[in-house]
């Protein structure tokens, strides 16, 4: 039982931000288009890595580009889509304007820097959160907790008295090897393994159901 919360660290990906089919899209035609071959479970890999763990791997899936050229080229696409727009969860930018008025929040996302401050610019929630962590900044990107013990270090508070919201297998695992007591509020699209959900605290429907009172 989770006794005094400090703090809410958030995930981006699949949490705030509808991310992942775009971040499927533009990898898959990437990959397609210098020679890869995409794999059936390639997406659920995908999920949580670093920039370098994930630029890795799809130059091992036969991209012909060294990892850092394909980081680079992939980061510029993703920018490009979301300059046309970001596509924001339902009830993203209620959800963490709603927990902010009563509660210290975090992030820590597999997203790389450029991509967290353009989200939160577009969205008008930097000023929201106390401490942002890309896996960037880590040396190891979920399923590892470096990212989430990274937030709480940041926001000078033990993990295990924060809470993280997830969405994502690699991501659950993440929170809760870092001690975080974790939400999870599962993508429709790209549903979490049921080992991964069996780890949360709590599962909600969607980011309307995340409230104060849920964390008090």
């Amino acid at each position: 039982m989770l006794a005094v919360v400090r703090a809410c660290v958030f995930d981006l990906d699949g949490v705030l931000v509808d991310s992942e089919p775009v971040w499927e899209e533009v990898r898959r035609a990437f990959v397609a288009e210098h020679g890869g071959t995409w794999q059936p479970d390639t997406q659920s890999r995908l999920m949580g890595m670093s920039t370098a763990e994930w630029s890795a791997y799809l130059h091992e899936l036969g991209v012909r580009m060294p990892p850092a050229e394909i980081a680079r080229a992939v980061v510029e696409q993703m920018a490009a889509r979301y300059r046309d727009g970001v596509p924001l969860m339902p009830g993203a930018v209620q959800a963490v304007r709603r927990l902010a008025e009563r509660n210290t929040l975090g992030l820590a996302s597999s997203s790389p820097r450029t991509l967290i401050d353009v989200v939160l610019d577009a969205a008008d929630l930097k000023q929201c959160f106390a401490a942002t962590v890309s896996t960037e900044e880590v040396a190891r990107g979920k399923p590892a907790p470096d990212g989430y013990l990274e937030a709480a270090r940041r926001l000078d508070l033990d993990p295990r008295g924060c809470v993280a919201v997830e969405d994502s297998s690699n991501g659950l695992r993440s929170a809760h090897a870092a001690g975080m007591h974790v939400i999870a509020v599962p993508h429709p699209r790209y549903p979490p393994a049921p080992d991964a959900l069996a780890l949360a605290w709590r599962v909600l429907p969607n980011l309307d159901a995340l409230t104060p009172e849920l964390l008090s």
